[in-house]
């Protein structure tokens, strides 16, 4: 008996403890929701446009959505080598190259953004597609100019083949970071 009832004590320690997380996900994911809703109706261009303010590298910006931090926008379903030594993570070849191209893609520029299904990251950095106001796609651009790698996290994969593509046509040509193999 007192295994049975050890048995159903732990039980529903762990429901309750899955229910309480799962709950605290989508709260947290529904205050995601509205503050990017209420970014977007914040802006002062346009409801869906946002004022590059710093690259971080080539893969991470900062965009201006009407508050006092503004909002720092992590391209999904790419990769950019390091541009410097932060954290645990050590720069990389070609690392300075690939912020120097988006730094010059992104200079003075207003950006769309399109989501996926997560829309945060483990540094709670929004996810984001970007799109320049002539409508491309900058993480295409990145990864077919060479200047980033395809990587795409599930679920956040709408777009995946639409970089596989993009990175087959940098390799092929040698583009960006892919042509560091050739002039070794």
């Amino acid at each position: 008996m007192k295994i049975i009832l050890t048995f159903l004590s732990i039980s529903i320690f762990i429901f309750s403890t899955v229910s309480c997380t799962s709950k605290s996900a989508r709260n947290k994911q529904k205050k995601v929701e509205n503050s990017s809703k209420n970014q977007s109706n914040n802006t002062t261009n346009s409801k869906d446009l946002y004022l590059v303010t710093k690259v971080v590298d080539g893969d991470t910006f900062w965009v201006d959505n009407n508050t006092a931090e503004g909002l720092k926008i992590r391209l999904i379903g790419v990769d950019a080598p390091e541009s410097r030594n932060v954290f645990k993570k050590v720069k990389q070849p070609y690392g300075v190259e690939s912020k120097t191209y988006l730094t010059q893609l992104l200079r003075d520029q207003y950006v769309r953004l399109g989501f996926d299904i997560d829309s945060l990251d483990q540094y709670q950095r929004t996810l984001a597609y970007a799109y320049l106001e002539n409508g491309e796609m900058i993480n295409e651009l990145i990864v077919k100019t060479g200047n980033a790698i395809v990587m795409t996290i599930a679920p956040n994969i709408k777009h995946e083949d639409l970089f596989i593509a993009g990175q087959r046509h940098a390799r092929e040509n040698s583009l960006g970071l892919w042509g560091l193999e050739m002039s070794r």
